[in-house]
C-alpha cells in the first residue's frame, strides 16, 4: 500500500514538471542565463490559477492559445511545404486513398493507389467492380477485405444518396462506410480546402507533450485543439504536426536536441537538466 501511495505521488510529480521547476528555479534566475527563454515558457495546463503563476513572477504564455500560436509559427517556419502525403487528384481519390491508409503507410498506399486509379477514374468504375476484383489490388494495404467493401458500399452510397459527389460536411461524410472524424477531417481540409483538423497518432503524442492537451481520446483533442487554431488553419496545423512527428518528435526517442519547439515543450521541460 505504501509502495502504491509513493507511486502516485510521483506520478502526481511528474504530470507537473514546470510546476517543480519554476519552484525551484525562478524565472529571473533562468533568463539571465538565457535571454531567448523569455515569454517562451511552455503552458502547463495542470495550472487553474493564473493568478498563482502571476504571483511567482513566470513569464509564459497566458494561455494555450497564446502557445499554439507560438508553436504553430514555429512549426510553419521549420515545414512551409508540410502537406498530405497521399497521393490524389479530386476528393474521390483522397476518401478512398484515405480509407486504405488505415494501419498502412502513406507510401504503401501511394503505390497501390496509383494502379487503381488509373484503372478506375470515376465513381460509376467502381460500382462496376466486384469486392473480389478490388482486394486484389488492395492486398498490400491490409485488412483488405474490410476496406475493399467499405470503398465499394460508400461509391455506392454516393452515388444513391449524395448525387455521386463526395459530401462537403462533417456530418454526411462520418456517413460513409470506412469513415470516422480523421478520415472525414483528411478530405475536408485538404480534398475540398474546408476548415478540418485530423487527428492521428502523431497530433496525439505531440499535442500532449508539448502541452496543448492532456487527453488521449481523439474527439477531444480535436475539440481542444479547434478551439485554439482559426479554423482556416486547422488543416495545416494538423499537417506541421504531423511533419515534426515524422521527422523529429518520434513516439519512442524524440530528437529535441534538433526542435524548434523544445523551449514551449511540457515533455522537453521534464527531460532537459535542471
Amino acid at each position: 500500500m505504501r509502495h502504491l501511495e509513493e507511486n502516485r505521488v510521483l506520478d502526481w510529480i511528474a504530470s507537473r514538471p514546470l510546476f517543480f521547476r519554476y519552484m525551484l528555479f525562478p524565472p529571473s534566475v533562468v533568463a539571465s542565463s538565457s535571454s531567448s527563454l523569455e515569454g517562451t515558457y511552455p503552458s502547463c495546463s495542470s495550472f487553474s490559477s493564473q493568478k498563482f503563476l502571476s504571483g511567482m513572477g513566470i513569464s509564459k504564455p497566458d494561455d494555450l492559445q497564446s502557445l499554439a500560436s507560438l508553436v504553430f509559427k514555429q512549426l510553419k517556419k521549420r515545414y512551409p511545404d508540410a502537406h498530405c502525403e497521399l497521393d490524389f487528384s479530386s476528393p474521390m481519390e483522397l476518401l478512398f486513398a484515405t480509407i486504405l491508409s488505415a494501419q498502412c503507410t502513406d507510401v504503401r498506399v501511394n503505390l497501390v493507389t496509383k494502379v487503381m486509379f488509373a484503372r478506375y477514374k470515376k465513381l460509376n468504375d467502381y460500382l462496376k467492380l466486384t469486392q473480389k476484383q478490388l482486394e486484389e489490388i488492395i492486398h498490400s494495404t491490409g485488412f483488405y477485405r474490410n476496406k475493399a467493401e467499405n470503398i465499394l458500399k460508400a461509391a455506392r452510397m454516393i452515388k444513391e444518396q449524395f448525387d455521386g459527389e463526395v459530401p462537403k460536411s462533417m456530418e454526411e461524410l462520418v456517413l460513409l462506410p470506412g469513415v470516422g472524424r480523421k478520415t472525414a477531417n483528411v478530405v475536408l481540409g485538404n480534398g475540398f480546402n474546408l476548415p478540418g483538423l485530423p487527428v492521428d497518432t502523431h497530433v496525439i503524442r505531440l499535442s500532449n507533450r508539448i502541452g496543448l492537451t492532456t487527453q488521449q481520446d481523439p474527439v477531444k483533442i480535436e475539440s481542444e485543439l479547434c478551439a485554439l487554431i482559426p479554423p482556416k488553419e486547422w488543416a495545416r496545423f494538423s499537417l506541421t504536426l504531423i511533419f515534426h512527428g515524422r521527422q523529429i518528435c518520434k513516439a519512442r526517442k524524440p530528437e529535441c536536441g534538433k526542435c524548434p519547439v523544445a523551449r514551449s515543450c511540457n515533455y522537453y521541460n521534464l527531460q532537459a537538466p535542471l
